[in-house]
C-alpha cells in the first residue's frame, strides 16, 4: 500500500497530555523530515492562539492566530489548513503531525483537513491506561479545568475523552507503571476494534510491514506507530462509525473485573418509566452508549451517550422503517446496510441496542432495571395508537 502523493497529515490528539507528547516525539524520531504543527489554545484568554511548528531539533517557527468570534477552536479551524498548505508548498516535509490541544476532538479536525484538500493518513489518540477510568468518571465541565475551547463550550471531561478515544482507529498507549490488568482491559473493551500501539519503549527492532511503501529515507525500520500514521484514513467511514444507527459498538465481554453488557430488545420503552430510571442507568456504568426506541415517539431513533455520570439523549433522525420507500435512496448505503442486518419483520430497524462497559458492573441488576422500563405485555398489546397517548416524559429533556 503506497502513501498518497502530496503531504501526508497525521492527527494526534488526547486529553492525556504526557502520552500525547510521547507519541508525537516518537513520530518525530521515527520519520525523518517530519514536523509537528500545534495550536496552543491555553492562550485564548489573551485573545490569541499560539501556533508553533517544530521538528526533532526544536521550534522552527512560531506565530499567533487571532480568535474568531471569541472562539479559540474556530481560530484553529481557520489557521490549520493554510499552515499545512504552506508546509506542503515549501517542500521538504515528509510528514505533518498535527498535535491537537488537550480538549480538541480529532473528528472535527480530520474533517477540516480533508475538506481543505489535504490527505489525512492517520488519526491517533494517545492514552495512559491508568487514567482511562478517572477521566471517564470525571463529570466536570472542561471550563472548570481551563480546557474549554470557547466561552460557550459546555462539554465535560468525560464525554470529550470518550469521543477522542472512540473516534481514532489507532491508540498510542503509554507504558504506564501505574496501570494494571483492569485498566488495560477497560481500554480494550471500550474500543475493541482499535489498533493499540505501545509507546515509551525502543521500537527500532520491530518488524517492518513490507507491503507499505513510504516516501521517506529510512535510517532504520519504521516503528509500528509510524506505520499507523501513514496507513490511510477514511473520514467518511469514520463519521459513519459514530452514528448511533450503524456504530460498531463493543461486544459482550467479561475479564479482569471489567464487563461489557450488550442489551437488545424488540419492544419500546415506556417513556415515563425510562425517564424515572435515567439516573440509575447513567450511573450504573463508566460508559454507556447506543440507540433506543420510545413508545410515544415510534418513528424517532434516539441516541444514548453517557459518561462521567452525565447522559446526553438526542434525536438521531427517523428509523428507516418509518420512511417511505422512495426516501431510502437518500439514506447513506452504510446506514441501509446496517438496518438490513438488524431488520425485524414487524418493527423494521426499530430496537433497543444499548451497551454498558464498566469495572464492577452489576449486570443482573442493570438488566432487571432495563427490562422494567419496557412496555408490559398489556401495554404492548394495546397498540401504537395507545402508545402515542402515553406521557411525553422526554419532551423537556429533548428541548434542552
Amino acid at each position: 500500500m503506497a502513501v498518497p502523493p502530496g503531504l501526508p497529515v497525521v492527527i494526534v490528539g488526547g486529553l492525556h497530555a504526557d502520552a500525547r507528547r510521547a507519541a508525537v516525539a516518537r513520530l518525530l524520531a521515527d520519520v525523518p523530515g517530519s514536523v509537528v504543527l500545534h495550536h496552543d489554545l491555553a492562550t485564548a484568554a489573551a485573545g490569541t492562539v499560539v501556533r508553533t511548528i517544530r521538528d526533532a531539533s526544536g521550534i522552527l517557527d512560531a506565530g499567533e492566530a487571532p480568535l474568531v468570534n471569541d472562539c479559540a477552536c474556530c481560530a484553529l479551524r481557520e489557521d490549520l489548513v493554510p499552515e499545512l498548505e504552506r508546509l506542503r508548498d515549501v517542500g521538504g516535509t515528509r510528514l505533518a503531525v498535527v498535535e491537537l490541544w488537550d480538549s480538541v476532538e480529532p473528528k472535527a479536525m480530520a474533517e477540516v483537513v480533508t475538506a481543505g484538500g489535504l490527505t489525512v493518513t492517520g488519526v491517533i489518540t494517545a492514552v495512559d491506561p491508568a487514567l482511562v477510568l478517572p477521566y471517564l468518571g470525571n463529570g466536570d465541565d472542561l471550563a472548570d479545568g481551563g480546557l474549554a475551547a470557547a466561552a460557550t463550550d459546555q462539554r465535560t471531561v468525560a464525554d470529550t475523552f470518550a469521543r477522542q478515544l472512540e473516534y481514532a482507529p489507532v491508540l498510542a498507549v503509554a507504558d504506564s507503571p501505574e496501570a494494571d490488568d483492569e485498566d488495560r482491559e477497560l481500554l480494550a473493551q471500550l474500543h475493541p476494534t482499535a489498533r493499540q500501539v505501545p509507546i515509551g519503549r525502543d521500537v527500532s527492532a520491530d518488524p517492518v510491514d513490507d507491503g507499505l511503501t513510504v516516501p521517506v529515507p529510512r535510517l532504520r525500520p519504521l516503528s509500528p506507530l509510524a506505520r499507523a500514521a501513514l496507513a490511510g484514513f477514511d473520514v467518511e467511514a469514520a463519521a459513519a462509525a459514530q452514528h448511533p444507527a450503524c456504530a460498531l459498538l463493543p461486544a459482550e465481554a467479561d475479564a479482569h473485573g471489567v464487563t461489557t453488557l450488550v442489551w437488545s430488545r424488540r419492544r419500546p420503552f415506556h417513556p415515563e418509566r425510562l425517564y424515572a430510571a435515567l439516573e440509575d442507568l447513567t450511573c450504573s456504568a463508566a460508559r454507556s452508549r447506543g440507540r433506543f426506541w420510545l413508545a410515544d415517539k415510534p418513528d424517532t431513533l434516539f441516541h444514548w451517550d453517557a459518561a462521567g455520570g452525565a447522559l446526553c439523549v438526542e434525536s438521531a433522525g427517523p428509523w428507516l422503517a418509518s420512511l417511505p420507500d422512495a426516501a431510502w435512496e437518500m439514506v447513506p448505503p452504510v446506514r441501509r446496510a446496517a438496518a438490513a442486518l438488524d431488520w425485524d419483520a414487524e418493527h423494521g430497524d426499530r430496537c433497543q441496542h444499548l451497551v454498558f462497559t464498566s469495572p464492577g458492573l452489576d449486570r443482573d441488576g442493570l438488566e432487571r432495571l432495563l427490562e422494567s422500563c419496557l412496555l408490559t405485555d398489556a401495554e404492548y398489546a394495546a397498540g401504537r395508537d395507545a402508545w402515542q397517548r402515553l406521557p411525553h416524559a422526554f419532551d423537556t429533556l429533548l428541548e434542552v
